[in-house]
């Protein structure tokens, strides 16, 4: 699980600065994050069963009904809407580098990782925003059809659809964790 991580991340990384090496970094960013997501699933499986197919089903269904919203027009990516989920990402980025950070210290941000009514709500609040960045990536693929970008970024966009999936399985496992602890 761990050698998943690491190596999901450096690849991330190269896939994010090199974009035309999307077709083969993604690939492989996809293979140790399903390393990385198998193992964190079979930990929390083993702790409450039944977990990770609800969280995968969930995922699967937020996804569903977001690409429903997103292709019938009732929900775009205008100037308004992708700054407000870009700022809203950009604060729970912060609120998780802090947490990484005072964990280092022994330490955590407490409503980040309570499984309290306000640490539940905070979670399913990150479920939101993870699921309405779904819509920024539909739309960045659309975009970039339309505007017959290079054949890479289509690697380079489902890369993008592939982050904000593992990032939204992983939040619902959490918030279902979550649930279940109380």
């Amino acid at each position: 699980m761990m050698g998943g991580l690491i190596a999901g991340f450096i690849f991330s990384m190269v896939t994010i600065f090199k974009k035309e090496w999307s077709p083969v970094t993604a690939s492989i960013y996809a293979l140790c994050e399903g390393l990385a997501l198998g193992g964190l699933s079979a930990l929390l499986e083993r702790a409450y069963p039944g977990i990770a197919i609800q969280a995968l089903g969930l995922t699967l269904g937020v996804t569903a009904v977001m690409l429903v919203l997103y292709t019938s027009g009732a929900l775009r990516a205008t100037p308004k809407f992708t700054i407000g989920v870009v700022a809203a990402t950009g604060g729970i980025f912060l609120v998780y580098l802090a947490d990484m950070i005072l964990r280092l210290f022994g330490r955590q941000v407490p409503l980040l990782n309570s499984s309290g009514p306000w640490g539940i709500g905070l979670s399913f609040l990150i479920v939101i925003i993870a699921a309405l960045n779904l819509i920024l990536d539909f739309d960045f693929v659309e975009t970039g059809v339309h505007a017959g970008a290079p054949k890479y970024m289509e690697w380079y966009g489902a890369f993008g659809i592939m982050v904000t999936l593992v990032w939204m399985y992983v939040e619902i496992l959490r918030v279902l964790a979550k649930m279940r602890r109380r």
